[in-house]
């Protein structure tokens, strides 16, 4: 008998796409047949990247195959390059096409070079093992002043802070004393969880003697400094700069000047129709893995219910959650829009993972051991609501 099930492609692998295939599969197992495309074979989990240079945690990976099959789904290894919405085709590198009923885009963004003579720290083993040479050189006193800098654009500026902390405590236990500054162009550091948060992480900065430049957009770096939008300079031996993030560029896709792509509250592509998309490779001013899932959460709604399934769909209102990594003990950082910030040491959220999916934290605790706590949530462990503004839809 013929599959009557809508036939949904997830193109991409990550947090947004195994979040979209668990979601659906709980939500609209009778009514949709999910299947993801990966250019890969791993399934990556990075948060813990800052930690590899200080060899205190590391990134790990694992088999994508029996993911994807647990997650109730079938596993295509392949590179999408482009879309044919009017015939419901995708095509991949190789030249092979995929037909869909279905279309979910959770491609993630390219991480490129932001600041000319930095190292450019991407969380991928070679940017790890740069740093550790940084670190080394620091260590034998050829490097005295360390900078760590967010470049312009969308970004999470996170692990920039918590790279600077973390390299503050590695160089205090090896007794050594660098000039250490981060520089932003955030008008408070970490300005997006509010006032507290910003004020406790001015304060960690300070109490690890570490200098503070907001207010400062990077340019460039070489000859002994960092040069800054407008003319001025931070004196520097060597700069860490995050990425700037640019879109997958996929033929036939709207998208804006950075090839990131339009989508309403539900995931729903500009122009397009049963076609979606969540994740990093959307217009989003926010990219990180936890607001991935929650947007691949309402992707995952709306499709099952257009498919038939008793499902209600919800516009996506991410929750934003930050686990700061600051070498003793991390901080949680919680910010409701238009409310007061909130900082503890203490879990203000449960699970109290670095990444976390309704569906997907639960199934790489139960199949990878990952984001899972025998402890009981604390009392007062609560979500941070904050609403993400959208940019309106941009024709191409």
């Amino acid at each position: 008998m013929n599959d009557s099930r809508r036939h949904v492609v997830v193109a991409g692998a990550g947090v947004a796409g195994l979040e979209t295939a668990l979601a659906l599969q709980a939500l609209a197992p009778q009514h949709v047949s999910v299947e993801l495309i990966a250019p890969e074979g791993e399934f990556v989990y990075r948060p813990l990247a800052v930690t590899e240079p200080f060899h205190v945690g590391e990134v790990r990976r694992f088999p994508l195959a029996r993911l994807v099959e647990a997650a109730g789904a079938e596993l295509r290894l392949g590179a999408l390059v482009g879309v044919d919405p009017e015939e419901k085709r995708a095509a991949l590198a190789d030249g092979s096409t995929v037909e869909y009923d279905v279309l979910v885009l959770a491609l993630g963004a390219r991480p490129l070079p932001a600041v000319p003579g930095a190292l450019t720290f991407r969380g991928v083993p070679a940017d790890s093992e740069e740093l550790e040479r940084l670190l080394e050189q620091v260590l034998t006193r050829d490097l005295r002043r360390l900078v760590f800098t967010v470049p312009a654009g969308s970004c999470w500026p996170l692990p920039l802070y918590e790279l600077a902390l973390l390299t503050g405590e590695y160089l205090s236990e090896h007794l050594t004393h660098a000039e250490l500054t981060v520089v932003t162009p955030e008008e408070q550091p970490l300005g997006i969880f509010g006032e507290k948060a910003s004020e406790a992480m001015a304060m960690l900065l300070e109490m690890r003697g570490i200098g503070l430049r907001t207010a400062a957009t990077p340019v460039g770096f070489g000859d002994g400094v960092l040069r800054l939008a407008g003319g001025e300079t931070v004196a520097a031996d060597a700069v860490v700069a995050l990425p700037k993030l640019e879109g997958p560029g996929l033929e036939g896709i709207p998208q804006d000047e950075h090839g990131f792509v339009p989508t309403d509250e539900y995931g729903r592509v500009a122009e397009l129709t049963d076609v979606y998309a969540a994740g990093d490779l959307i217009q989003s001013p926010i990219k990180q893995g936890g607001i991935a899932a929650q947007e691949a959460d309402a992707v995952a709604e709306a499709i099952a219910a257009d498919a038939g399934a008793p499902v209600q769909p919800s516009p996506c209102r991410p929750v934003l959650r930050g686990l700061l990594l600051t070498g003793f003990v991390p901080r949680f950082l919680r910010h409701e829009e238009g409310g007061p910030s909130f900082v503890d040491t203490q879990p203000l959220w449960w699970p109290p993972g670095k990444i976390v999916g309704r569906y997907l934290s639960p199934f790489l605790a139960e199949h990878l051991g990952l984001e899972a706590s025998s402890d009981a949530a604390p009392a007062d462990a609560l979500p941070v609501e904050v609403t993400v503004d959208r940019p309106a839809w941009t024709p191409v």
